[in-house]
């Protein structure tokens, strides 16, 4: 019986203390939305400026690099996945829908996986870098 006093008493405290603690959890008035200071903000893209393509091959293998150089090897072999990912999907006939793909920048990033997976980081940027050229030598320059 008392066990249940002692649990109504502080259910109570709780309940009472509760709406305090909320108003000191909340920011001071005036500043939500403004950009803390010490900080930057970014600026915008001048208008009619191409914004990045943020789903692309290249995006995904530059964040695998990144996170590889900082240590991020899981992370890394996720990018490294979306990449390959984003140059497999293509349009094939229903009967060759089983034949992997020939290009050699999806063996180049499995290679990169491997590499990632047997923990050479050496050779998995390595790889990752040869992929990145590979892209640069299969777009169109501007």
């Amino acid at each position: 019986m008392s066990a249940i006093r002692s649990f109504a008493a502080m259910l109570a405290m709780v309940l009472v203390a509760a709406p305090a603690l909320a108003q000191t959890m909340s920011p001071p008035p005036g500043t939500l939305g403004t950009i803390p200071s010490g900080t930057t903000a970014q600026p915008a893209a001048p208008p009619g400026a191409p914004l990045p393509d943020v789903d692309s091959p290249r995006t995904f293998l530059m964040a695998a690099r990144q996170a590889l150089s900082e240590g991020r090897s899981a992370e890394a072999g996720v990018a490294l996945e979306q990449a390959e990912t984003r140059i497999l999907t293509r349009s094939v006939l229903a009967t060759r829908r089983q034949q992997p793909s020939g290009q050699p920048l999806v063996a180049t990033i499995a290679d990169a996986r491997t590499a990632l997976t047997a923990a050479d980081r050496a050779t998995a940027l390595r790889k990752i870098n040869e992929a990145l050229r590979s892209l640069d030598l299969d777009e169109p320059s501007e």
